[in-house]
């Protein structure tokens, strides 16, 4: 059944996705039924999302190719008593460059389809991030940067974050650019510690650090000052 509703996402655009989706969840209902109309709601609530026909609706461009960034393709292969076994596994972030982000990691005996269950997995592992001016030598108020440091871990890796001024662009390489900018960060200075090269953990490092922009409590007169906003640029904190 997985498998059929998969393929039927595959061949169908949002609209009709979206058109033939029979949700299995309150929040789903809430969502087809026009009740939540703004992702940020469901952030609000702090409610999981449990089906990838919400983000398909509420956030449709995530469905594009301009909206994903597949970071990495690897050949896993498994001895069995039938022989060897062999199967690809890709990390595939995506985001709609304005406050959303999400990272996934598939796994399948060709390469799309391995992909597609990551572009899922990333759907479903999506996160809403703050951004604003952190950066003293800015001060523009814009959320072109992140409001304050903040740090990620996984396994070895760690990686900190930390508010840039505008114009100074990501200073980290691929996946990390890649990452920021589909996260909708424009500018960023950056440190990294570990094995930076095992891509999987370095981009849930990063995406650790961008999930604590969340936790940290910020007084008011900071949030006008730096220009804190949560999600889409449009929405303040």
């Amino acid at each position: 059944m997985a498998h059929d509703n998969s393929q039927r996402n595959r061949n169908e655009s949002p609209a009709q996705v979206h058109d033939s989706w029979k949700p299995k969840t309150e929040l789903g209902k809430a969502v087809k039924e026009g009740k939540i109309k703004d992702i940020g709601e469901i952030f609000d609530m702090g409610l999981p999302i449990l089906e990838t026909e919400i983000i398909d609706k509420l956030l449709p461009e995530l469905s594009e190719r301009e909206f994903q960034e597949v970071l990495s393709v690897n050949m896993v292969q498994r001895m069995t008593d039938s022989g060897r076994r062999v199967k690809f596994a890709c990390i595939v972030v995506v985001g709609n460059k304005d406050g959303y982000v999400g990272l996934g990691y598939g796994k399948a005996q060709e390469v799309g389809p391995a992909i597609r269950k990551a572009i899922t997995d990333a759907k479903l592992n999506l996160i809403q991030i703050k951004r604003g001016c952190g950066s003293w030598e800015c001060n523009c108020g814009t959320p072109h940067t992140i409001p304050f440091q903040v740090e990620g871990e996984s396994s070895s890796v760690t990686v900190t974050l930390l508010p840039a001024p505008r114009g100074l662009g990501i200073t980290m390489g691929g996946v990390g650019k890649k990452m920021l900018a589909l996260a909708g960060i424009k500018d960023v200075w950056s440190r990294s510690y570990g094995q930076t090269q095992t891509t999987l953990n370095f981009a849930r490092a990063i995406f650790d650090a961008l999930s604590k922009t969340n936790n940290m409590s910020v007084q008011n007169r900071h949030i006008e000052r730096i220009g804190i906003v949560a999600g889409s640029s449009q929405k303040q904190v």
